[in-house]
């Protein structure tokens, strides 16, 4: 079924998939509203880490077609120096190979190599890679939005077939369990600790031989450590024994991260799914949905390339 081009737009959903959905529509001139639960600043994208690099996501290659695509609009942001929240930021992604990285990232990633012993202490890439202060983003694509001609409204969704509009895109992450309804997506429970930042300006991924993460990302606000991967938990309550292992774990890493004063916990909920879902579907009135959700750990670093290719299937 083809789209009617004239027809409004719903995109379902107001964290960073559904944002920038709706941006890439509106920079195909059709009308788009987003209708979102919570505030755009009290989304799951909102409390992410956030680092350019594909994580818990499926397929892979298909990740890694759209992460590139977003790559190249994070790296025009940082350059043209837009208040998006977007720097490039050097550091270590541990347990990965140069000729891992080599496989997709040969000639994308200027400056890529083997990081030195002194670095890290085990096999780890050093590289540059943007690094995004999301409560900045998530507004900054709310103000391109809406300067677009777009329009934000808070709605709570019980049904795709409540939406008033001629298309409808769906961008609710671990929502669509129950508005689909879909239970394979799942969620995988992510803590984090903000410390004030002891001087630390690279960013570093780590993970022990017991599979424990530990990462810390310099933020403008402070220093984000993380972190956890727990499925199937639903609490967004910070737990206090895992936000000490968080930082313990961190400053085993870099000492001086021992005794930094906490500012904030944080919890999120990756929405997981054992493949993005990213393809044309109808309601039963015969309206076109699109969805576009199922990102797991990745929702940022695929964000541009997914909502350019949900505009796609939207004008068929």
């Amino acid at each position: 079924m083809a789209s009617d081009a004239s027809g409004e737009i719903v995109v379902v959903g107001g964290g960073v998939v559904g944002l920038t959905t709706a941006l890439a529509l509106t920079g195909r001139g059709r009308r788009v509203r987003v209708w979102t639960r919570d505030a755009v600043e009290a989304t799951t994208s909102a409390v992410a880490g956030a680092l350019w690099w594909p994580y818990r996501i499926e397929p892979v290659a298909a990740a890694r077609r759209w992460a590139l695509r977003s790559l190249e609009v994070y790296e025009e942001l940082a350059a043209r120096g837009e208040p998006a929240g977007v720097r490039m930021v050097e550091g270590v992604q541990g347990e990965t190979s140069l000729d891992e990285a080599d496989a997709w990232l040969a000639g994308r990633v200027p400056g890529l190599r083997a990081a030195t012993a002194g670095e890290y202490a085990g096999t780890g890439l050093w590289v540059r890679l943007p690094l995004i202060d999301m409560p900045v983003h998530l507004r900054w694509l709310r103000e391109r939005f809406v300067a677009a001609g777009g329009v934000v409204e808070t709605h709570a969704v019980s049904g795709f077939a409540e939406v008033d509009a001629d298309v409808v895109v769906n961008c609710t992450g671990l929502a669509a369990r129950e508005l689909v309804p879909d239970p394979s997506v799942r969620p995988v429970r992510g803590q984090l600790v903000v410390v004030e930042n002891p001087g630390i300006d690279t960013w570093l991924v780590s993970t022990d031989a017991a599979g424990e993460h530990a990462y810390l990302f310099p933020q403008p606000g402070g220093l984000v450590l993380g972190g956890t991967s727990e499925e199937d938990a639903w609490s967004l309550d910070p737990d206090p024994a895992t936000a000490e292992a968080i930082v313990r774990r961190c400053a085993a890493l870099r000492p001086e991260i021992a005794g930094a004063r906490v500012l904030e916990h944080r919890v999120g909920l990756r929405p997981t799914r054992p493949a993005v879902r990213l393809e044309r579907d109808t309601l039963p009135d015969g309206r076109l949905l699109v969805h576009n959700y199922g990102h797991g750990g990745g929702g940022v670093t695929v964000a541009w390339g997914c909502a350019e290719e949900a505009a796609r299937l939207v004008a068929g």
